[in-house]
């Protein structure tokens, strides 16, 4: 019996890696957390496994007034927050053209509004086939269908004729194509697209909707951003947005909760990139208006927190000095990992910086129930298995490629 509407009679949010997560946890608090390695947390743990807070981040908190933190924000967000943002995200390489933001909660709003306000019931909208397992039921949700392609080519580069193909495929049929692309430091596979690779994403689209009554809508989903590499290198990428037609509309999902350590927190953006006026005015409105019908406004606190550390140059020192510690150190937690991986042969997806590691293979939850059974937790997905190598320590990672190994043999994987 169900008094549910019948667009979401059935659905229900199961989400493996918390199951994992929960069952890691329940398992340390009971034999004690150095006999359990806990592969599935996407948040950075420091080498004894507890969760990192940056400090700059704890000391911002701890200046807040009680108005910082219990009064109501804007609906699009407060304006220093909002510039704090695009500041921060795209560092020395902001993009040319109007640009504009509205608070959402983490990237996920940013997402959720993105696909709900510029893809038309039924659309579908197109991802990868490595991705988030979110993005299906953010997309699904608002019944929309999920398309996907296939992210790299079999020697581990941005696969652009399958986007190609699949770009013109969608908006043969449908008026406007929306795109989540994660190629920076992609959960959960730790590649990232090279400068070039965005620059051909681009290209297709500029090719596929010139001279037509089509839009392209393009999200990079930049979430794991500060930890992709040297902080103005790594956002190079961004300048290629600049100068686009207007029917091609660029929206970053931004967030907090990586690079300011600030997970349940709730906060991010979502940034629009147009070189039209219009299209800028519309973004906002369209945008604001769903922030109202949805969550209303956004988090002061932690609103408040990145306007205090963005409005002194001392503490952005700070904060970029904190976050290049936790990418070293996620970095020296991957190379024993692939290195060692390598030696026992442990296929992995081409990993270049970022939260994990995926190895790919069939039969992933047989796997991980054998490795479940060795107090190991890692998460199973439909073509491989995701290792979080922001919080497993490298005294942990010594040897964990061996009992993957063992596990795989023992799964018939």
């Amino acid at each position: 019996f169900s008094v549910a509407a019948p667009q979401v009679r059935g659905k229900s949010a199961q989400d493996n890696i918390f199951a994992a997560n929960n069952r890691a946890v329940a398992l340390a608090d009971k034999i004690g957390k150095d006999k359990v390695i806990n592969g599935t947390v996407g948040s950075i743990l420091d080498e004894d496994g507890n969760l990192v807070e940056l400090e700059v981040v704890k000391e911002a908190y701890a200046r807040l007034t009680p108005r910082q933190i219990i009064a109501y924000a804007p609906i699009q967000g407060y304006e220093k927050f909002l510039e704090s943002c695009i500041d921060q995200c795209f560092g020395e390489s902001r993009p040319d053209g109007y640009i504009n933001a509205c608070a959402t909660p983490g990237g996920t709003g940013a997402l959720h509004h993105a696909i709900h306000n510029y893809s038309a019931d039924g659309d579908e909208v197109l991802i990868t086939d490595w991705h988030w397992g979110a993005y299906d039921s953010l997309i699904d949700y608002p019944n929309r269908k999920v398309a996907s392609f296939q992210f790299l080519t079999e020697d581990g580069h941005f696969h652009v004729d399958a986007f190609r193909e699949k770009v013109e495929d969608i908006l043969s049929r449908q008026k406007n194509i929306v795109i989540i692309l994660n190629g920076v430091a992609n959960n959960p596979t730790g590649y990232c697209m090279s400068v070039e690779e965005w620059q051909a994403v681009v290209d297709v689209l500029k090719h596929t909707v010139e001279g037509k009554d089509k839009n392209a809508v393009l999200i990079p989903d930049v979430a794991y951003l500060d930890y992709s590499g040297e902080k103005q290198e790594c956002r190079r990428f961004f300048k290629v947005f600049g100068g686009l037609p207007k029917n091609i509309l660029t929206i970053v999902a931004y967030t907090l909760s990586k690079g300011f350590t600030l997970y349940g927190q709730r906060q991010g953006a979502m940034i629009g990139i147009t070189s039209d006026a219009d299209v800028a005015k519309e973004f906002v409105d369209i945008n604001q208006y769903a922030s109202r019908a949805t969550w209303s406004n956004c988090n002061s606190a932690a609103q408040n927190v990145m306007i205090d550390i963005c409005s002194d140059s001392a503490k952005v020192a700070r904060l970029d000095a904190e976050r290049n510690k936790c990418f070293k150190l996620i970095g020296e937690r991957a190379a024993i990992f692939m290195e060692e991986a390598k030696d026992a042969g442990v296929k992995f997806v081409p990993y270049i910086s970022g939260f994990f590691i995926t190895i790919p293979l069939e039969g992933a939850q047989k796997v991980c129930d054998c490795l479940e059974k060795d107090n190991v937790f890692l998460v199973p997905m439909k073509k491989g298995i995701r290792l979080a190598v922001c919080s497993v320590s490298k005294a942990k990672m010594k040897g964990l490629a061996a009992k993957l190994a063992a596990a795989i043999e023992a799964a018939g994987a």
